[in-house]
């Protein structure tokens, strides 16, 4: 029977309100009195209590150092002070014949001994998996006994179901992605550092698949995310098949492959209630990152702009991971992989991130497929930071420390190749949705290093991949196949599709004259002998190098290198997740952790979420190796500005009755001439009659593709067509969206005044001329049009920025 709830005797005030949601939450905890009879508030004060009862992660200096080895501490523990803040729901009071009552305090009922779940069928009818009773188990439902099976016949569709049902699970992390391919080539020879078989010869061409995606979203869910980026690339090489999987970011949470669930957990939506999708922003991934510091680095990164990218074609990707490279010798060298964009690196502002969700969830999968499609093909350079093992082990930070990286200060970024995407999927599931990538597909001339968290992903991806796609032949799927010849003595398995002729599946044997033979050290896969010296004995141990605990460094490094509008949006960010938080406990202890890595950043953050400014926490390393690098301009999105061209921007062109043509008409010539994409925008589609008798197809409305999915606007001169468009509500909006998203604008004669409707200023708040505004009459047109493609090269005019807006 369910529980009635007691109803609070206390009165409805703020802190009651607040309990009441589970999106962002107050800036201070509330007082205790204020949960008296009240259960949603109480567990509020008690979930507080619990977490400021860990204000950090004390055990974690002794994750370090030969010292701590041995001595693996007890896990810090609190004890709540009631049942309330471990509870998934409240409503666990309310108990049924199917939910039973609340679990067991520290109990784990699932691990009773098998009784609970023997089935004994001795005596009892067939049913349903529903639990219904079966009259006919020997029939199909038909209509008449020669007519057609009936579709309501549910006995038999859920048996047939279950006995024959198809379903790919999808991808735990990365479920969201988009793909198409491609070919890598080889600008120059790299014989002196490996032998791996794309870097072989100047001008060798290698094909690709690349699939993108972001990593925390279910398959269904959003483009625009603010979330990290998959940048994965399958090489088919002669010599077998490399996947190079990465990511849109340098580095990575987490330091050791043993934390990779726990992450994934608590960035997933939170279990009880499945919310929020495709975000970070909530209670469990922050309290997780605040009591793992040596995520503050990827937090910076994951906080900036690369986290909501333009285009999968405007991002870096990057290896993550130190990897070597082997010639023919056997000598290896280290390395860290850099594709870099040839539009530049471009990202998109966060309210036109959120704006773009509602309107086009698909929003970069689109974007890749149409310009393939027209033509357009995306286009990176393969860069290579060369090193060796005695220059790594001079740097202040450990190079086999996933959440570092290598400035290129220190090592410069070499430019060996070229990847180009030419040719999207015939079929999405088949190509994009099968492609199986996994870290342990290398080949000769390449190696790992002792990276344990890439230890861990060279067993997860293969182990994933066979229980996603039904079995260990998942290599045989078309996507995945090499084009190099495959022979070996696997067999059977599902979903196995070579036909072996003979009878031997093994080696060594003499019935098949020894073949397949092992190719031996000169021709096949070898691991280097020995890899980066552990420095230490080889017992056996769970613990961390020392230098690994040095948490903040490179935080610093990337925050000191952003330019100061990039640094604002990294601030806005880190405000807009952390006010999402409902515990004020974990906000207060990630700020306290970024005050080990910028102050300034800190103490901003605390004012904005009406905070006192915490103690910094406790750091595991106290006194790190002093940094190479205080900043590092390449780090900057800003450093990577493209060539300045407008190919494949989208640009909005507004239209109504009695636009004046001659202006419009030359500005279209001129986009299309640079490549450009100008989408006539009308209150509806259909032909419109400009004053000198001109005709302007509209094939799209500002209903379904509103201002924030261009890149640009044009509002046109004509007196009837300003006059039309000023009557539209979606015009101002329109406009808005385009000038506080920092767009380029370029209104025509008449237009002005859509400007002065919309409240658009005319200069910058500093008073400065606005270089992303471009005024012009019908006589100025040329010059105007040069100024347009010019301001609309530079992507953005952040100069229109204010925190918080102005009205």
């Amino acid at each position: 029977m369910a529980k009635k709830p007691t109803p609070s005797s206390a009165p409805l005030d703020a802190a009651h309100a607040a309990a009441r949601n589970t999106d962002s939450g107050p800036a201070q905890p509330a007082p205790p009195a204020a949960g008296k009879g009240d259960p949603p508030t109480q567990k509020m004060i008690d979930t507080q209590t619990l977490a400021s009862g860990m204000p950090a992660n004390d055990n974690k200096p002794l994750e370090y150092g030969d010292a701590n080895a041995l001595s693996t501490p007890v896990g810090a523990s609190v004890s709540p002070p009631s049942r309330l803040p471990a509870a998934s729901t409240l409503s666990e009071e309310n108990f049924s014949g199917k939910t039973g009552t609340v679990a067991q305090e520290s109990v784990n009922a699932t691990i009773d001994t098998l009784d609970r779940v023997r089935v004994d069928s001795s005596g009892q009818t067939l049913t349903t998996n529903q639990g219904v009773a079966i009259a006919d188990n020997q029939n199909s439902l038909k209509a008449g006994a020669r007519g057609p099976a009936l579709l309501e016949d549910f006995v038999l569709r859920e048996k047939i179901t279950h006995f024959d049902h198809e379903r790919i699970p999808e991808r735990i992390v990365h479920a969201r992605g988009s793909g198409a391919h491609g070919f890598f080539e080889c600008y120059e020879p790299l014989t002196q550092y490996t032998k791996a078989a794309p870097f072989k010869e100047a001008g060798k061409v290698t094909p690709v698949f690349v699939r993108f995606s972001t990593v925390a979203g279910e398959r269904g869910s959003k483009d625009t995310a603010r979330d990290v980026r998959g940048f994965a690339v399958k090489f088919y090489t002669d010599e077998g098949n490399w996947d190079l999987v990465g990511n849109n970011m340098p580095v990575f949470f987490i330091q050791d492959a043993m934390k990779f669930p726990d992450l994934v957990h608590a960035v997933k939506p939170e279990p009880h209630h499945q919310m929020p999708q495709a975000a970070s922003a909530h209670d469990t991934f922050w309290d997780f990152v605040s009591l793992m510091p040596e995520s503050t680095h990827m937090l910076m990164w994951q906080m900036s702009d690369r986290a909501i990218p333009r285009s999968y074609r405007m991002m870096q990707g990057f290896g993550v991971h130190t990897f070597r490279l082997v010639n023919e010798a056997g000598e290896a060298v280290l390395v860290k992989f850099h594709w870099q964009p040839k539009l530049g690196t471009h990202s998109l502002v966060w309210e036109e991130a959120v704006k773009i969700s509602g309107a086009d969830p698909d929003f970069h999968r689109r974007d890749l497929w149409e310009a393939i499609e027209a033509g357009e093909y995306p286009e990176w350079e393969l860069g290579l930071q060369i090193f060796t093992e005695e220059q790594a082990e001079q740097f202040s930070f450990d190079i086999l420390d996933a959440t570092k990286i290598v400035p290129e200060e220190l090592v410069p970024v070499q430019v060996v190749g070229r990847l180009v995407l030419n040719r999207n999927p015939d079929n999405f599931f088949a190509e994009t949705e099968q492609v199986a990538f996994c870290t342990a597909h290398i080949v000769p001339g390449l190696d790992f290093t002792n990276d344990p968290l890439l230890a861990g992903r060279i067993h997860s991806y293969v182990d994933t991949q066979i229980s996603r796609l039904g079995g260990p032949n998942f290599h045989e799927l078309p996507i995945n196949a090499p084009i190099a010849q495959v022979h070996n003595n696997q067999r059977d398995g599902m979903h196995r599709q070579a036909i072996h002729r003979g009878r031997v599946a093994y080696e060594p044997n003499s019935l098949a004259g020894g073949c397949p033979f092992q190719a031996g050290a000169a021709q096949g896969f070898a691991s280097v002998a020995r890899r980066i010296d552990a420095q230490e004995n080889s017992n056996k141990v769970r613990i961390k190098p020392e230098k690994f605990a040095d948490h903040y460094t490179q935080a610093r490094l990337f925050f000191e290198s952003q330019t100061e509008v990039e640094k604002a949006h990294i601030g806005n960010a880190f405000r807009f997740e952390l006010s999402k938080v409902t515990v004020p406990a974990i906000r207060e202890r990630m700020v306290a952790g970024l005050l080990n890595a910028t102050p300034d950043l800190a103490a901003r953050l605390a004012q904005d979420l009406g905070m006192e400014l915490p103690a910094p926490l406790p750091k595991a390393l106290e006194n790190p190796a002093p940094p190479e690098v205080q900043t590092s301009p390449a780090l900057s999105l800003m450093a990577r500005p493209g060539d300045g061209g407008i190919r494949t921007r989208k640009v909005a062109v507004l239209v109504a009755q009695g636009v004046e043509g001659a202006s419009l008409g030359k500005l279209v010539s001129a986009l299309v001439a640079a490549g450009a994409v100008p989408r006539l925008v009308g209150a509806r589609l259909g032909t419109y009659v400009g004053a000198g008798g001109e005709k302007f197809a509209a094939d799209a409305t500002m209903e379904n593709s509103p201002g924030f999915l261009f890149d640009a606007l044009v509002l046109p001169d004509g007196a009837a067509a300003v006059e039309a468009l000023d009557a539209d509500a979606h015009t101002l909006e329109f406009l808005r969206d385009q000038y506080w998203h920092c767009k380029t604008i370029l209104a025509f004669g008449a237009s002005e005044a859509l400007l002065a409707e919309a409240q658009i200023p005319l200069t910058l708040p500093d008073g400065s001329a606005d270089t992303g505004l471009i005024l012009a009459d019908a006589a100025g047109a040329d010059a105007a049009i040069a100024d347009f493609i010019a301001a609309m090269g530079m992507h953005r005019h952040y100069g229109r920025e204010n925190d918080p807006p102005k009205a």
